[in-house]
């Protein structure tokens, strides 16, 4: 039973108001002695208090809720609580890890589009927020119901791309990432770093990068053949680290080089229609003064192409390939510019699919010690700092378990250590920028991934000792919960479908990272005040491990939205 549905049924019925102005007052009170639900009154009569008094008379009590009471102009519902316990358990038992799920969404196509990587450097920690967020993003619109497809595209061409193709073809003498005993994007991204070095010592470089491109773009094969080679290098790199993250698979990887050509077509033909204009430099641009964005350049004045200008063709061919409802770009809001110019501009070409697009934008991570710099080699490379991560965890495990053998040690790091960084990426709204910091997120208690697996391993551990002990699950007197501790646990574990809703419906994935937090301490408060295995009365005892029970399925169906896994022991 959905309580809070039912309420609203009883409200539709008691009132003028529609379904949809009910359900967007009705809350929850931050009090639990204020009930479990709140109606403000306010749009019932011209007197709220009174409005709640006559409501509180006429409303004949279903056998599902308790009492009503009023407050001021609020009328409180309280939930008969062993029904709500019997209700919320039983359903966890039977819906397991599909607790949470709903059908919402299952008319809809939904395209994630991350991580969109340059094929100039390695994956870094900026990557790896990209990812936790586009991993968390598909995973709940897809547990909402919607046809979720995960997309990336790979910008493996233009300026920047040259600019490490040149520096090695000044500098590489052949040098392979085998012979150099190197990651094979970790050897390209070397050659980008060494360009940045080199052209402040020669400026006339950056001349020589624009012939390259154009050198590129009009097919010389030498070029070419290079291209191809330290693409495939940096490619190559990207798929160890893709797995080593745990990512979701990618349903179609696009090609920049493969999408520029159809795009500046595109734009060619804007300028015949009159949407775009060509400059006196031989520039085409689009004038959105209007729209507040000034003057945008679509094709450069010697013919090469800029971002937008393959993205626009882009759009299109993911709705010929997918007829998507929705496509989310996952990219930092450094590009917040170029995606309202984007959305814009295909408005204006005629394409109604621009009214699903949506810019998802995040903020940027830095380090203890500052910002990171690509160009500058002082970015933290994403291979680097899991392997650090790995470590740390290792480092902690042993000083906890000393009995326990390497390659245990070794599964239960990747474990801990991916969730450390996943969890602190996912923690904080994405909106914001974020400081990481390495051993805070490691920390076992705190606002940590650590913390919640530990939670999850605790209720693991319980369940276990129980099976040891013969105790069973079965023929639950529901009626025994009545701690505190017990009936905020069990709240806390009927909210986990509304929230993930929530977090889909809204792209807010920190919602389930705060969710899991709540859930953690509220589980360890009733662990402590409400034993499970040392409670002499066998009928609490059976209820209280099936509150266990089903804490341990949701957190690991939380974290499983996060991408991270829920270990049995740590």
């Amino acid at each position: 039973m959905n309580f809070q549905s039912e309420i609203i049924k009883i409200l539709t019925k008691h009132t003028e108001l529609k379904k949809a102005e009910i359900e967007n007052l009705i809350s929850t009170p931050p009090d639990p002695k204020l009930g479990d639900y709140a109606f403000p009154c306010f749009k019932v009569g011209k007197n709220p208090k009174e409005a709640a008094d006559k409501l509180k008379k006429e409303i004949k009590l279903p056998k599902f809720l308790e009492k009503l009471e009023t407050a001021g102009p609020y009328l409180n519902f309280f939930i008969n609580k062993s029904i709500f316990a019997e209700e919320t358990l039983n359903r966890i038992g039977t819906e397991k890890e599909k607790y949470g799920e709903s059908s919402i969404g299952k008319k809809e196509t939904i395209l994630v589009e991350y991580p969109g990587p340059n094929t100039n450097k390695p994956l870094h920690l900026g990557h790896m927020r990209v990812m936790a967020l586009g991993d968390c993003l598909a995973n709940l619109v897809k547990s909402q119901g919607y046809n979720t497809k995960v997309v990336n595209i790979i910008n493996d061409r233009g300026i920047h791309i040259c600019k490490s193709m040149l520096a090695y073809q000044k500098w590489g003498e052949g040098k392979t990432p085998e012979s150099e005993n190197v990651k094979s994007d970790h050897f390209v991204g070397k050659y980008y770093v060494l360009y940045a070095t080199k052209v402040k010592e020669n400026p006339e470089l950056e001349e020589e990068t624009k012939a390259l491109l154009q050198k590129w773009e009009a097919g010389d094969p030498e070029t070419i053949k290079l291209w191809k080679q330290m693409n495939k290098w940096a490619l190559s790199g990207y798929a160890t680290t893709y797995s080593t993250f745990e990512m979701n698979k990618f349903e179609k990887e696009y090609f920049e080089s493969e999408t520029y050509k159809k795009g500046k077509e595109l734009v060619v033909q804007g300028v015949k229609d009159g949407i775009f204009k060509r400059r006196n430099d031989g520039a085409i641009i689009i004038d959105l003064e209007k729209e507040e964005l000034g003057e945008k350049v679509l094709l450069r004045s010697d013919g090469t192409s800029v971002y937008i200008t393959q993205d626009l063709y882009l759009a299109e061919l993911r709705q010929k390939d997918f007829k998507f409802d929705k496509c989310i770009y996952v990219v930092a809001s450094e590009q917040n510019y170029h995606f309202k110019v984007l959305f814009t501009l295909l408005k204006k070409l005629g394409y109604k699919f621009a009214e699903g697009c949506h810019h998802f934008s995040f903020g940027m991570v830095n380090l203890p010690d500052g910002k990171m710099k690509s160009r500058e080699g002082t970015v933290v490379d994403a291979d680097d700092f899991m392997l650090e991560m790995k470590q740390l965890a290792e480092t902690a495990i042993k000083e906890r378990h000393k009995d326990l053998d390497e390659k245990e040690v070794g599964s239960r790091a990747s474990i801990i250590s991916l969730a450390a960084i996943k969890f602190y990426l996912l923690a904080v709204d994405a909106v914001k920028d974020l400081t990481f910091d390495p051993k805070k997120s490691l920390a076992f208690e705190g606002d940590t991934g650590p913390y919640v697996q530990y939670t999850h391993a605790r209720a693991s551990s319980i369940l276990r000792k129980a099976k040891e002990q013969k105790l069973t699950i079965t023929n639950v007197d529901f009626g025994t919960l009545i701690h505190p501790a017990e009936l905020s646990l069990i709240k806390s574990l009927e909210e986990f479908p509304k929230k993930t809703l929530l977090a889909a419906e809204n792209y807010k994935p920190h919602l389930i990272s705060q969710y899991l937090l709540t859930l953690s301490r509220n589980f360890n408060e009733f662990y402590h005040s409400c034993p499970c295995l040392k409670e002499e009365n066998k009928e609490l005892a059976k209820a209280r491990l099936l509150v266990t029970k089903c804490t341990k399925q949701v957190i690991k169906n939380g974290l499983a939205l996060l991408g991270i896994k829920a270990p049995e022991d740590m």
